[in-house]
């Protein structure tokens, strides 16, 4: 019989297929035999419950751990903003020392009300006392320190950023 060919015995259909391997099978059958084969076929193609529970737990770990990947990067965002709006304002107050025509005063705070809360800026400036190689000091320099104070999350945070003015006098 050809592959694919069906034939009527016994008022039976059968249907006979040369598979992979070169002996034909029977696969429509009512024996006993082939009722036991097509059942161990179907208990060995479906999946047992511990299997389905198995993926089911594997997703959800998968599931959560991108959550908490998803959580991380908001962090991080939000730490690198509020980053981001204080060296903005270090940067701002260390313009207008710089543009400013007399000696920067020698300490100053300022409150800020950002986006973020509010954020301390402490302005410190003393003279350099810098010298040359031959001993002589160098007049007219101030070291100028401008730190900045704000909480992230209940968590105290600072920067600090430090630079020479020069004023002639």
């Amino acid at each position: 019989m050809q592959r694919g060919e069906q034939q009527r015995r016994n008022g039976l259909m059968a249907r006979w297929s040369s598979g992979i391997s070169n002996t034909p099978t029977l696969q429509h059958s009512n024996t006993p035999m082939a009722r036991r084969m097509q059942l161990r076929a179907r208990l060995r193609s479906a999946f047992a419950l511990y299997e389905v529970l198995l993926g089911v737990a594997i997703f959800a770990v998968g599931v959560i751990a991108l959550g908490r990947a998803v959580e991380n990067c908001l962090n991080a965002s939000t730490i690198s903003a509020e980053e981001s709006a204080v060296r903005q304002i270090l940067s701002d107050r260390m313009a207008v020392i710089q543009a400013a025509p007399g000696v920067p005063e020698p300490e100053k705070e300022f409150k800020i009300n950002s986006s973020y809360g509010i954020v301390r800026l402490i302005q410190k400036s003393a003279p350099a006392e810098l010298t040359e190689e031959d001993k002589t000091v160098l007049s007219g320099i101030n070291l100028v320190t401008l730190t900045v104070q704000w909480q992230h999350a209940g968590v105290p945070q600072s920067k600090r950023i430090q630079f020479y003015v020069y004023r002639s006098g």
